[in-house]
């Protein structure tokens, strides 16, 4: 990559600017479209990637899919292609920090304003599990935070292009960043919609107690602790958090993917249920619109009544009655007890005392 960023353009359309970023996979620029005269996000994926034609199909297949994706708390891929052998993805340009980088600097963030982070993550991620595609790769790093505390979630795909040219056995494949896997990615297996729900998990443990569930040296060690380990209880670290929301994080990091939320809209009902629960001046800033959480947006009433929002088995610490079926029973047992004069005479009628 030439040193002068704004000499150098992509298809004569996009120009570099200014390296804003850098990881195991690519480099992230801050470009202009030159045809649309806008400012945006170019990712340019590193020489060996760009160089593996398995690979370059497996992308292209994943940048479509997420290139389909329109919601606020997502970011919008505008394009891709290759350059000269270089693979890129243009995306919205989103102004402020990673969610990473804000662990770093704070070490960890109080109930208040973890909740409302985490249900705009959970809003963005459960989008894309009702469009039918799997993140792959959920972490702080890929969550962008706006300076007005607006969440979007990046790099929809790139975990399972990478995931796709694997070479090795079915064991070797790796799926996501080991910090944050889930047991069945970390054994090699295809993630699903709980598998992001788990990811979502270890991010809320890491932004509640400022430390991951798990650590090791190696990927092998932290793959064995994910399959194995039970998490030490985040609250040994914060001994006033809230026993309720101990409990959903402890569901969501359970090792088998049918014991936690089935995908990311369950958990961030459950949630956005507790944040109401816990302090009713919980909320998303006003300034900031309020994510989806189910198929239609959440209405003001489900923010004042959540329960209305909520699946049935979705709180670990309500529980529902089915008034229809206690109903019926009852219905069933006056029946049943009204019965018994009428067999009584019967009886006797049949077997009426000799006198």
């Amino acid at each position: 990559m030439p040193e002068n960023g704004e000499s150098h353009l992509l298809l004569n359309r996009y120009q570099l600017l200014e390296q804003i970023g850098s990881g195991g996979t690519a480099e992230i620029y801050r470009g202009r479209d030159l045809m649309l005269d806008r400012h945006v996000a170019i990712k340019i994926l590193r020489e060996d990637y760009s160089k593996n034609p398995e690979f370059e199909s497996q992308f292209r297949n994943e940048a479509r899919a997420a290139g389909n994706l329109s919601h606020p708390n997502i970011v919008t891929v505008y394009d891709f292609g290759n350059d000269n052998g270089q693979l890129f993805i243009v995306m919205e340009l989103v102004p402020g920090t990673n969610l990473k980088s804000m662990l770093r600097q704070r070490g960890r963030f109080t109930v208040d304003e973890c909740i409302p982070l985490m249900v705009q993550a959970c809003a963005g991620i459960g989008f894309a599990h009702r469009a039918g595609l799997v993140h792959c790769d959920v972490k702080p790093h890929n969550m962008l935070v706006t300076p007005d505390n607006r969440l979007k979630v990046t790099d929809f795909g790139i975990a399972r292009a990478m995931a796709g040219i694997s070479l090795g056995e079915h064991t070797n494949v790796i799926w996501g960043s080991p910090q944050y896997f889930s047991p069945e990615q970390a054994a090699g297996e295809s993630p699903t919609p709980a598998s992001d729900v788990y990811s979502l998990g270890v991010v809320l443990y890491e932004m509640l107690t400022g430390t991951l569930p798990f650590t090791a040296s190696t990927v092998e060690e932290l793959s064995h602790l994910h399959m194995e380990a039970k998490p030490i209880p985040p609250s040994e670290y914060i001994p006033d958090l809230p026993e309720a929301l101990e409990e959903i994080i402890l569901k969501v990091l359970s090792k088998e993917p049918s014991a936690r939320y089935r995908t990311a809209d369950q958990l961030g009902r459950v949630l956005m249920k507790f944040g109401t629960q816990h302090d009713e001046a919980i909320s998303i800033p006003i300034s900031t619109p309020l994510p989806e959480i189910a198929s239609a947006p959440i209405l003001a009433e489900e923010r004042t009544h959540p329960s209305a929002a909520l699946e049935a088995d979705s709180s670990p610490w309500d529980i529902d009655v089915d008034w229809a079926t206690v109903g019926l029973s009852l219905l069933a047992l006056i029946a049943v007890g009204g019965l018994i004069p009428f067999w009584m005479w019967v009886y006797f009628s049949y077997h009426s005392p000799i006198k």
